[in-house]
């Protein structure tokens, strides 16, 4: 059973409509590639959702994942509208990412801190021991 959703990308990496041969089938693996790896790295990412026991390796996980991923992803949009021109959108989507992924990650792990959320069995924040510093003026 053919896939109708695929099909026409198929049918556009063998057969090309612009470009005919090698040129196609390669942009056509290449965008299979980068979907792949995409797929692969969003479903590790919400395995690591799932599995993992505080707030802190769940951000983590789910921040590194989702980038790559949905990244690999825009990126594949790239290669495929590319040779039309219209692929700026997907290369702006990734800069997105990469600006917003970290920057919401540390917002949302600095509140967990300041809301009392522990970390693991002997960890700490980096810099710090176990006591907190006192802060100025709260004698």
């Amino acid at each position: 059973m053919t896939d109708p959703i695929l099909l026409p990308l198929v049918a556009e990496g063998v057969q090309g409509t612009a470009n005919t041969g090698p040129v196609s089938l390669l942009r056509f693996a290449l965008v299979s590639l980068l979907v792949v790896v995409g797929v692969f790295f969003l479903i590790v990412g919400t395995v690591g959702l799932i599995r993992l026991g505080n707030v802190y390796n769940r951000l983590h996980a789910t921040t590194k994942a989702t980038t790559m991923g949905t990244s690999s992803i825009a990126l594949a949009t790239w290669v495929y509208h590319a040779p039309a021109g219209e692929g700026l959108p997907a290369l702006v989507t990734v800069v997105f990412l990469f600006v917003t992924a970290p920057t919401g990650a540390h917002l949302i792990s600095r509140s967990a801190e300041r809301m009392g959320v522990e970390f693991l069995d002997g960890v700490s924040w980096p810099g710090r021991t176990d006591q907190r510093p006192e802060e100025p003026g709260s004698e």
